[in-house]
């Protein structure tokens, strides 16, 4: 898809009206809610992780209404079965014969509540949704609707009841987030103001989900030239040499960081990538992918790559 001028002026009004929308209940975290809408148009799913009471489940609400998609919330727990995620088959005695029940992961806009406290069985139960849009239950394989976009919140591994996300997990979310306590101003506010959840809920719809898709197309007509992704390949294979990483970032990194990137530069108002899109999304995109050694911080690991790498001009 070719994108002209109008269409990417167009489509950032469109997109900044969405993202202020959400900001009015969501208070002083504008970086993170622009985050949730660059995983939302790029086609990948958000994983936050932070404290209980931080805005998470908020964020996600606004969103939904936002798009108007349908929203499901899952709450896992440690008793959570795959089947309470994705659904089965129950035998009906009036038709003689096993029906399936799809579980909520049937829905556009899923919210999965403390995701890390569900055990790793359950937690695969989403890897096949997430990375194909479908999920195949007794040898059938069944599609699930389009949009499809997971939020996905994270208690902090220290906390008691939790179990860390496998590697093949955390590498289908294309971005990590946090977000962290509100400034003194911005929590007096919520102190004042009613329930910001349900606020969340009555927002109007701003960008329906057949706007929404064509402008995930749109994504897909944003120009990335040749030295663009040469710098993206060589922070990748700077992830692979530095013996302070147990491995280095897959392919699959590097594809959805340019992804990011596209999505971006469309809420810029841009038809083309530049290094600084790549800048602002390497750390969401790449951190949560890496394990480091000796203490140090995948984050900031991430950083000093993004400051010593060579910037094409």
């Amino acid at each position: 898809m070719t994108n002209t001028r109008d269409d990417v002026a167009a489509a950032k009004t469109m997109l900044l009206q969405a993202e202020e929308a959400v900001g009015t209940v969501v208070l002083g975290k504008r970086e993170q809610i622009r985050m949730a809408w660059i995983g939302l148009l790029a086609g990948g799913h958000l994983l936050i992780e932070d404290l209980p009471g931080t805005g998470k489940t908020t964020l996600a609400h606004a969103l939904a209404s936002v798009t108007g998609l349908e929203f499901r919330r899952i709450q896992f727990t440690s008793d959570l079965l795959p089947a309470d995620v994705i659904g089965g088959a129950v035998f009906e005695n009036s038709t003689e014969s096993f029906v399936f029940h799809p579980g909520p992961v049937f829905t556009q806009m899923l919210l999965a509540d403390e995701i890390n406290r569900a055990t790793p069985k359950t937690q695969s139960a989403l890897l096949e949704a997430m990375e194909e849009r479908q999920v195949t239950v007794d040898g059938e394989t069944r599609a699930l609707p389009e949009p499809f976009f997971v939020i996905a919140t994270q208690n902090p591994s220290h906390q008691i009841g939790t179990y860390p996300l496998p590697e093949s997990q955390l590498d289908r979310f294309l971005m990590k987030v946090t977000l962290g306590y509100p400034s003194p101003e911005d929590e007096k506010t919520l102190l004042l103001s009613l329930d910001q959840r349900r606020k969340a809920r009555a927002l109007d719809c701003i960008l329906p989900k057949e706007e929404l898709l064509r402008l995930q197309l749109e994504v897909d007509g944003i120009k990335v030239s040749d030295t663009l992704a040469q710098y993206v390949l060589d922070l990748l294979l700077r992830s692979r040499t530095d013996t302070r990483c147990e491995h280095g970032l897959s392919p699959r990194a590097g594809v959805m960081l340019i992804r990011a990137a596209r999505a971006r530069a469309l809420f810029e108002g841009r038809d083309f990538v530049l290094p600084e899109d790549v800048q602002a999304l390497m750390v969401p995109v790449a951190s949560h992918r890496l394990m480091a050694r000796g203490g140090v911080a995948a984050e900031e690991l991430v950083q000093e790559w993004l400051e010593t790498t060579p910037v094409p001009l």
